[in-house]
């Protein structure tokens, strides 16, 4: 066995999928860091096989989420990595601009040229790509709730179509019926597409199987793109030709002290959470409308009288109705930066009030919660089940935190997870 060394290096686009990609690289028996933002980056990977960076990139301008990505590849590379991986949501959540192939389109400059293959199926939760066509569980993308997605509404299903706009790359696609067949069928197939002016390809995958095939078929390629599923297969192909232990996990403590959901997630599944903790704990709605700092004060005010009496609820989500009206008032990208901006003021003086026990929902909120808290890394415990992404931070406060996507997650799952996290001990990457 070799000694250990950077195997693989993720840029995620937003906060809950980057402690994904590190719980689920960890539960394979990859050696794994998470760092927040490009700047903290290491300038050595240290004992690290995997390094996930977390960014907020999905909605961000495209020259903006390219200059990023380019800056944080650069470094990257200079750390030995060997692959690296651009890790966005499972349904292929971004703008006619970008932020997926642009970026891909970058990255793909720091290696060789290669086929570059993208793969957000993730059958776990019941999305799959068949002939280049996303579903979400029997439906369609452009037939489910992702079509009325406030940020990034998901109107097309053939993803062709969907990273097309985004690259000067000509975008092509990897069938099943090469996937079935395994290595040299997908390897053949791709290096064909590519000779064809078609590098860029939508990889069709049902089950793990199929994304078990497609990492070993990609384990020596310089980039692979898609969701955490795919990714969690490459530590296994890495480990199968002997470069790369596996390393049992640590154990990450439970954290006794106050604790306190920040939901920004205007998602249907949020919003059915909130209504769920509302039941027996304390919900307090902020209008994302209301004058920013007379909204602070009060969400503060009432916050701090409950810190440290039972869990309680700070929340932005709103329906779609007023989702609506917020952005017809402020504007799209502008009504959601309000309200993260608004949370993540009120994580971080919560913080320094005495709150220990933390979970965020939604992933732009997770990422302007996380940055306002002045996290630059966190350890994260090995992925167990959808919308569970436990982490700790140390510094500048001891805080246990769990970042989950706004749209998954079982209902009753805000309360289980705080009650977790002060009593039962949890599993850490090390």
């Amino acid at each position: 066995m070799t000694a250990p060394s950077l195997m693989l290096a993720a840029l995620a686009d937003d906060f809950t999928g980057a402690v994904e990609l590190a719980a689920m690289l960890r539960a394979a028996g990859a050696r794994t860091r998470l760092v927040v933002g490009r700047d903290a980056i290491p300038q050595s990977a240290g004992e690290a096989e995997a390094l996930v960076v977390a960014l907020r990139s999905r909605v961000a301008p495209a020259a903006e989420a390219e200059a990023e990505a380019d800056a944080a590849a650069t470094s990257l590379k200079r750390l030995g990595a060997r692959m690296l991986f651009l890790k966005y949501c499972a349904s292929f959540d971004s703008l006619e601009s970008g932020n997926i192939g642009n970026v891909a389109e970058v990255l793909r400059r720091h290696g060789p040229p290669a086929p570059v293959l993208f793969c957000p199926s993730f059958p776990e939760a019941a999305r799959c790509v068949f002939r280049a066509h996303l579903f979400i569980q029997d439906q369609l993308l452009e037939h489910s709730p992702k079509r009325h997605d406030p940020l990034t509404p998901m109107t097309r299903s053939d993803l062709r179509q969907v990273l097309a706009p985004q690259t000067g790359l000509g975008v092509g696609w990897l069938p099943y019926e090469a996937v079935l067949q395994g290595d040299a069928a997908i390897r053949h197939h791709a290096d064909a597409e590519q000779q064809a002016g078609r590098p860029f390809l939508i990889a069709d995958a049902i089950t793990e199987e199929d994304l078990q095939r497609i990492a070993w078929a990609a384990r020596d390629w310089p980039l692979l793109t898609g969701g955490s599923s795919v990714a969690a297969w490459l530590p296994r192909a890495w480990q199968a030709e002997g470069r790369m232990a596996v390393t049992p996990p640590g154990a990450l403590a439970p954290l006794a002290g106050p604790g306190a959901v920040l939901a920004g997630s205007c998602a249907e599944r949020t919003r059915q959470q909130v209504a769920e903790f509302g039941r027996r704990h304390p919900v307090l709605a902020i209008d994302p409308l209301d004058e920013p700092e007379a909204a602070f004060e009060q969400a503060l005010s009432w916050a701090s009288q409950r810190l440290g009496t039972a869990p309680f609820c700070l929340t932005t989500s709103a329906d779609p109705a007023r989702v609506a009206a917020a952005q017809a008032a402020l504007g799209p990208i502008p009504a959601g930066r309000r309200a993260e901006a608004l949370l993540a003021r009120l994580g971080a003086a919560l913080a320094q009030r005495g709150l220990r026990r933390l979970l965020v929902a939604g992933g732009e909120t997770s990422g302007a919660v996380v940055e306002g808290l002045g996290i630059r890394e966190l350890e994260v415990a090995p992925y167990r089940e959808i919308g569970m992404g436990l982490c700790r931070a140390d510094a500048p406060v001891p805080l246990l935190l769990c970042l989950k996507s706004g749209k998954l997650g079982a209902v009753d799952m805000f309360e289980r997870t705080l009650a977790e996290m002060e009593g039962q001990g949890m599993r850490v990457a090390r």
